[in-house]
């Protein structure tokens, strides 16, 4: 695809990225919030975000598809998908913890076009477009080099309403164990956009929706990281199973620590 047409979806994801986070950020502390599942809240604010996108893109490309987190749309008969969360993080978000942000990213069958995760407290925008690169600004995003688990900064998710005797509880133990430091941010389009930006050195989940990663999955692909799947696959946003890296020897070390997740 031309590059032309690659800048102007990335431009309009932008705008309609920085709308809807510029709405997020009027909204907090007056929400109402409803339950939408244990340890997994949903607020008013979802909704007004994804209706705020969703305008902006369709607007501009009424022939194009939406797959939203919050009410899904048939997209099967569209050549072009648009992949939105309108609010990664809803969570910390209800809670005011400033770490959440939105996402956005255009895909064609089986290849992503062009990515944005926003983080309208920071302001910060995570942008990428395939065969291009990843970019925070100006500036041309780079995973690090660590390669030693002792020495990396990891992040994970849990799946919502987790127990105590769920796999990923060992997996965390496991990484805990041998790594510099873990954490666990609620965000995993931020997850994705951090370790392209080399603040973190890996990601892993085990129950990711195609819009939590979408976005994220290509800018980090763009940085010159790593996704596949537990079991080393190339990973499609279709697989709840993600680890992502900076693609050194640290990507199969934090495989090695998955293996209660691969039974």
């Amino acid at each position: 695809m031309q590059k032309s047409s690659l800048e102007e979806y990335l431009q309009t994801a932008e705008m309609a990225a920085r709308k809807a986070g510029s709405l997020l950020k009027d909204w907090t502390g007056k929400l109402g919030v409803r339950q939408k599942a244990k340890a997994d809240l949903v607020t008013e604010a979802d909704l007004a975000s994804q209706k705020t996108i969703r305008e902006v893109l369709l607007t501009r490309y009424p022939e194009h598809g939406f797959l939203g987190e919050e009410g899904q749309e048939a997209h099967q008969e569209h050549e072009f998908v648009w992949v939105v969360d309108p609010l990664d993080g809803t969570t910390n978000y209800v809670h005011a913890c400033p770490f959440f942000s939105v996402s956005i990213a255009l895909r064609r069958s089986r290849e992503l076009l062009v990515g944005v995760v926003y983080d309208p407290i920071q302001d910060e925008c995570f942008c990428a477009m395939h065969g291009y690169g990843a970019w925070l600004g100006d500036k041309r995003l780079q995973v690090s080099e660590i390669d030693s688990l002792s020495e990396a900064l990891v992040v994970t998710s849990f799946p919502p309403g987790v127990q105590r005797d769920h796999p990923q509880i060992e997996c965390f133990l496991n990484v805990l164990d041998k790594s510099q430091s873990l954490r666990r941010t609620g965000s995993a389009a931020l997850n994705l956009a951090y370790v392209a930006s080399g603040r973190f050195d890996a990601f892993w989940a085990p129950s990711m929706n195609a819009w939590d990663v979408a976005a994220g999955v290509l800018i980090l692909n763009e940085s010159q990281g790593k996704c596949t799947d537990f079991e080393n696959r190339p990973y499609w946003i279709d697989d709840p199973r993600l680890l992502s890296s900076n693609g050194t020897a640290l990507h199969d070390q934090i495989r090695g620590c998955l293996t209660p997740l691969l039974s």
